[in-house]
């Protein structure tokens, strides 16, 4: 089912329309309609861009309205249109979970329209097409109204890849992995001492601290779980990715 919310056109050049299926698979596809996931404390919005199949996430505070944007990657003008359709009092905050091209092409212009925060690690910063105003360590956390996102390093697939944990209301974490952690595996790596620190950190930093319950957003494809993917690891190490 979709829910077509339309907004009073005075949008800057961006006709706000935009239909959200509430029907919440995880599976989306480039030109398919966003979806709405709702847990207890927050709404989570799924949308595909771009010819790469990015997943761009929007991130809602239920009590405050208060939004985050996780990964401007592509279709700067389609990802507006969510935003003013989920937010239309503003968005807060924009994170860059790393600095590869295909995951901020459309960072500039959504920053602009919104005037908004933008925040990514400072090992990724350099490439990025506008200068965080904030950075993410390690441990840091990110205030979205009344959420709470710790921010998680994972070296390997780029020096300052970042990984948001939100724990709702009912106690399941909901993890933005952008390119680290996939159904299937790890994020690309180009060398054994790069798959050796990704899988390190995957395994202290995640694996061994979130339970099987915790739902794994990707930064392309499907979701997952760490439950279907904990089996793994062993067969992940051996074979190198």
């Amino acid at each position: 089912m979709c829910d077509a919310l339309s907004l009073d056109g005075s949008v800057r050049g961006v006709d706000q329309h935009i239909a959200i299926d509430s029907t919440y698979s995880g599976n989306v596809s480039p030109g398919s309609a966003p979806q709405r996931r709702t847990v207890p404390g927050a709404t989570i919005v799924k949308m595909s861009v771009g010819p790469m199949d990015n997943n761009a996430y929007v991130v809602q505070c239920s009590s405050t309205g208060t939004t985050l944007l996780i990964d401007a990657a592509n279709e700067a003008d389609r990802l507006i249109q969510l935003v003013d359709t989920v937010a239309p009092t503003g968005l807060e905050l924009i994170v860059t979970t790393h600095q590869h091209f295909d995951h901020w092409q459309a960072l500039k212009k959504v920053a602009a329209h919104n005037s908004v925060t933008t925040a990514a690690h400072p090992l990724d910063a350099g490439p990025l097409p506008v200068v965080p105003d904030t950075e993410l360590n390690d441990g840091d956390t990110v205030r979205v109204g009344d959420l709470t996102l710790e921010v998680i390093h994972l070296r390997g697939h780029t020096p300052g890849s970042v990984a948001l944990a939100l724990t709702d209301g009912d106690g399941i974490v909901h993890l933005f992995t952008g390119d680290s952690l996939f159904p299937g595996g790890l994020g690309r790596t180009t060398s054994p001492t790069d798959f050796s620190s990704l899988y390190a950190d995957v395994t202290t930093k995640i694996f061994d601290r979130f339970a099987d319950s915790t739902v794994v957003y990707p930064g392309h494809g499907a979701d997952t779980t760490l439950g279907t993917e904990r089996p793994h690891l062993d067969e992940w190490r051996e074979r190198g990715w």
